[in-house]
Formats: structure tokens, sequence, C-alpha cells
């Protein structure tokens, strides 16, 4: 009897226990962020600090699970995961926003800002607030925005000194119309292709060329198959975090502020290690082997201008004149 009693006795312990640790683990909220860059990528370090900060805030109530290289899919892919509820945040481009509004192609037109902190304060102002809320009739919370940064042009030809230069170059770029249209109207050839199908096309010279911020062109390796680096810097990228919207709605208050003021943190290490990494890397580059080139921008700025013709209207001219003009 003794044995018996001990045994239920030990049952019924066993089955308490486990109400506690269901109990716990429902205390605990998971966020997995999936972007499509390398490890090594800013991108990556920002949302392992965000993880890092938010755990802190919330005495371990959020757990932040980061998926680098296109581990959960493509940008399109994350979007529509957020829609759909298999993932919790992403940290992307602006180029598949367009779909959702128009007003996000503003960002992409070439040589719209002259330099990074003019860009950060006018992401950061109403201006890139009002277009990240401009997503939640999609199913999607706009958070903040990050940064990948100003972008050159790559490729295993020649130096790009001039527009002229890229007549005849097969540059990949991302689906983006204004970016393609943009190198059209210099002479290139643009070729929209994934992200994750990039190197190999570069290796196997299926295209000549690509164009991304220098922190891209090193922690992808692109200096392994290209040999030319040109600073035309033509356009700057923004970097969203979103998130699900129906995921953060159900989220209690106290949880909601933890993540935002993380997020705020983690943007300025973001930044920051763009920063240092950018004060580096044409050194880096050079002695990997690119031959590196600085152009003289004006002549690439006055090629582009009928761009700005074509997509007034496409984009609110209103909207095109405050960016242009952000101090």
């Amino acid at each position: 009897m003794k044995k018996q009693w001990f045994f239920a006795f030990a049952l019924v312990l066993s089955l308490l226990v486990g109400a506690v640790g269901v109990s716990a683990a429902a205390d605990v909220y998971t966020i997995r962020v999936g972007h499509t860059l390398a490890p090594t990528h800013p991108y990556n370090l920002g949302m392992l600090h965000f993880g890092e900060l938010v755990s802190k805030k919330t005495d371990g109530k959020v757990k932040v699970e980061v998926f680098h290289s296109s581990q959960l899919g493509s940008e399109r892919d994350l979007i529509e995961g957020l829609q759909l509820g298999t993932v919790e945040m992403t940290i992307i481009s602006t180029a598949p926003l367009a779909g959702f509004t128009p007003d996000f192609l503003v960002f992409d037109l070439p040589f719209i800002f002259a330099d990074v902190k003019t860009a950060r304060a006018c992401v950061d102002s109403e201006i890139g607030q009002k277009m990240l809320d401009q997503l939640a009739s999609q199913g999607i919370k706009g958070l903040y925005f990050y940064e990948n940064g100003f972008r050159s042009v790559t490729n295993s030809r020649r130096a790009i000194t001039k527009p002229e230069d890229l007549a005849g170059i097969k540059i990949r770029t991302m689906e983006n119309p204004i970016h393609m249209d943009s190198f059209r109207v210099m002479g290139a050839d643009p070729t929209p292709m994934a992200f994750g199908e990039l190197f190999t096309a570069l290796q196997q010279k299926t295209i000549d060329g690509q164009e991304n911020p220098l922190a891209i062109i090193d922690t992808s390796a692109f200096y392994e198959v290209q040999e030319f680096l040109s600073l035309t810097e033509h356009f700057y990228s923004p970097a969203p975090v979103l998130m699900a919207k129906a995921y953060y709605d159900k989220l209690p208050a106290d949880i909601q502020k933890a993540i935002n003021e993380s997020l705020v943190e983690a943007r300025a290490y973001e930044r920051n290690l763009l920063d240092e990494m950018n004060a580096s890397l044409l050194d880096t580059l050079a002695k990997r082997g690119m031959k590196i080139n600085k152009v003289d921008k004006e002549p690439f700025i006055k090629a582009v201008q009928p761009i700005y013709k074509q997509y007034t209207g496409k984009i609110p001219a209103e909207l095109i004149e405050r960016v242009k003009n952000f101090k």
C-alpha cells in the first residue's frame, strides 16, 4: 500500500511540475527574425544585439532567433511569412515594399541623398514613419529603419569612371523598377536576380557585375569573383525592420515597449558597425585584390535625371521634393 501511495504521489507531482513548465513556457515569446545577408553583416549582428537587449529588458521573457543567409527564404518569402504568421520579424530592403505603397520607391531614386547623415535623419523622421505605418493594412507592423548603405558598382570587365563605361555591362539588380531603369538609361543591361543566386552567377560569368554597399561586397566575398569596384554610391538603401502585425498586437504592452526600446538601441549599434566597416573596407578590399576607383558623380547624376521625370506621378511629386530637400 505504501508503495502504491508513493507511486501515485510521484505521478501527481510529475503532472504538477509539467503543468508549471507549460505555464512558464507560455510566458516566453519567441521572435524568429529572417534576413538574406551573411552572418557577419551588420544586419545579423544588429539583430543578435537586439535579441540580447530585449531578453535583458524582459527578464528572459522574449527569445530572439536570427536566421541569416536566406535560411527562411528570399525577401518576398519573408514578407509573405509575416502575413501568414510563419515568421515574426524581418529586416529587408525597401524594394519589395513598393507593391504595398509606391512611396517606398522615393528612397530608391538615384543620388537623392548627398550623405549618410541626411539619409538617416530623413528615414527616421515622420516621412519614413508614415511609410512604415502604411503597411498596417497588409498585416505588417513597420517598426524602424536600419541601414544597408550606399551602393556602388563592381564588375569583372573594366573600371567604371563615367556613365558610358556601363554600356554593355550585364549587371545584377534587385527586382526594383527604378534600379533597373536607372542602369538602363546609362546603357547597362540590368538583370534582376535573387540575392542568393548572385555569387554563383558572378562566378560563372553569366553576369558581369552587381551593385551593393561595401559591407555586402565584403561579407559576401564578391571580391573573389569581381575585379573592379567603382565608388558610384548611386543608391542609398535603408533597411526596414518589420513584424507580423497579428503577432505584435497580441503582445502585452510591456513586451511591446521593450521590443521598441531594444530596436532603437540596436539600430544605433547596427549603424555604428556599418560606419566602422566603411572606414576600413576600402583598404581591406584593395588588399584582397580589388581595383578601386572613385568617380566624379556629376556625370552620373546628370545621366539619370530622366528617371525623376519618369517616376514623378508614380511617386508623389511632393514627396520627391520633400526627400530631395530634406535637411
